[in-house]
């Protein structure tokens, strides 16, 4: 690892969050109380009006950027992104990336302890959604001292709380960022989840979400709801290029035990993701993905969902994105046009597919970067320069 070279934020350590006051969910049911995890990049100026929120994906947590341990293989899982000098500069902004309520990286979620049984709540974790998040998401910012965001940031289910926040906290929000997003799922992308997650429940070590009780992992239901979701993320093209039809074991000339490059690929990708990722939670986090729909609100009209924003927006898809696809994004563009927002977009060229918003396309990175800076600098020019 060499933290220079990639002008990595360097070493991090996750914070904890601890909220005593009851939280009302929006499907009526009540928590005592919740931990939220968290980690922080750059430094906070005096006035606080450099603070950038980060909302991360399905599979996302906190550790967005650096490394936990000087050995880590890997950096944060939006590394390419966020740093010094790249698109979230950490020079300028200070970074703020949360692992979110229901998830399975440390906040409270069904593996956690439930206080009324004293064992996990498992499947008895109640649901939650876009809103819930960006509730205890504004918890935390009070706890930290943060009145506003110099911008709220997120790619694919984070783009969605991004923009649930310009609805929800406009007076909170300077810039709205949506990244690869929807304002709400199409069937299409449902009927991927729901499959991923029969995949799961219909596993023999499932047992009905209490797998934790018989010391069981639904491994092979998740891992294969992971696949399926893999290939979604992934495009024709890209997969072309990175496999193509090459072999990974095997001989046609031998025998039918044949394993093509992507089959290895996605059969590692699956196993991985067992090992770090909670079944109960997959399934809490694609049903949020499911039911978000900031117009159901408002009649099923986007642009009066849209109507209490105060913020600038940037909207970016992929070329290649067909689970997130850039129409959906246009649909999103449209309403904030409509609704007389300030709103900038952008198709960037990538055969990546959805998984683009992780990489560091040039065009893309310059895009998120020159949005933000000029934001902020906006921000601070009002506030009387930078702290």
């Amino acid at each position: 690892m060499s933290l220079s070279a990639t002008n990595s934020v360097g070493l991090v350590t996750p914070q904890r969050f601890v909220c005593d006051d009851p939280l009302h969910l929006q499907n009526g049911h009540v928590l005592k109380g919740y931990e939220l995890v968290y980690e922080t990049y750059g430094t906070l100026n005096a006035d606080k009006s450099n603070a950038l929120l980060i909302c991360h994906a399905l599979s996302g947590h906190h550790h967005a950027a650096g490394y936990h341990e000087e050995d880590d293989a890997k950096p944060g899982w939006w590394d390419a992104c966020i740093g010094p000098g790249k698109a979230i500069d950490t020079n300028r902004f200070f970074v703020l990336s949360l692992n979110n309520l229901g998830g399975c990286h440390g906040s409270t979620g069904p593996r956690s302890i439930n206080p009324d049984t004293g064992t996990p709540y498992g499947p008895d974790f109640p649901g939650v959604v876009v809103k819930d998040w960006v509730a205890t998401q504004a918890a935390l910012a009070d706890h930290l001292g943060i009145d506003s965001f110099a911008a709220v940031v997120g790619g694919s289910l984070g783009g969605m709380q991004a923009m649930q926040w310009a609805i929800d906290y406009p007076s909170r929000v300077n810039a709205c960022v949506a990244i690869a997003s929807a304002a709400k799922l199409s069937a299409q992308n449902i009927a991927f989840n729901e499959i991923a997650r029969q995949a799961i429940t219909s596993d023999q070590e499932f047992n009905q979400g209490r797998y934790f009780e018989v010391d069981k992992n639904p491994e092979k239901g998740l891992g294969l709801a992971r696949m399926i979701g893999h290939v979604t993320y992934l495009s024709d093209d890209g997969m072309g290029s990175k496999f193509g039809r090459d072999i990974k074991s095997g001989d046609f000339g031998t025998g039918p035990e044949v394993e093509f490059q992507v089959e290895s690929y996605l059969n590692y990708q699956g196993r991985a993701f067992t090992k770090y990722f909670d079944a109960n939670t997959y399934l809490l986090m694609t049903r949020a993905l499911d039911h978000f729909d900031p117009a159901r609100e408002t009649g099923g009209d986007l642009v009066k969902a849209f109507a209490s924003a105060r913020c600038r927006f940037l909207v970016l898809s992929f070329s290649s994105d067909w689970r997130f696809s850039a129409a959906r994004s246009q649909e999103i563009t449209d309403a904030l046009v409509r609704a007389k927002k300030n709103v900038a977009s952008a198709i960037i060229e990538s055969e990546h597919g959805h998984d683009s918003f992780l990489l560091p396309i040039q065009r893309y990175v310059d895009a998120l970067g020159t949005f933000l800076n000029h934001s902020l600098d906006q921000r601070l020019s009002q506030a009387g320069g930078e702290s």
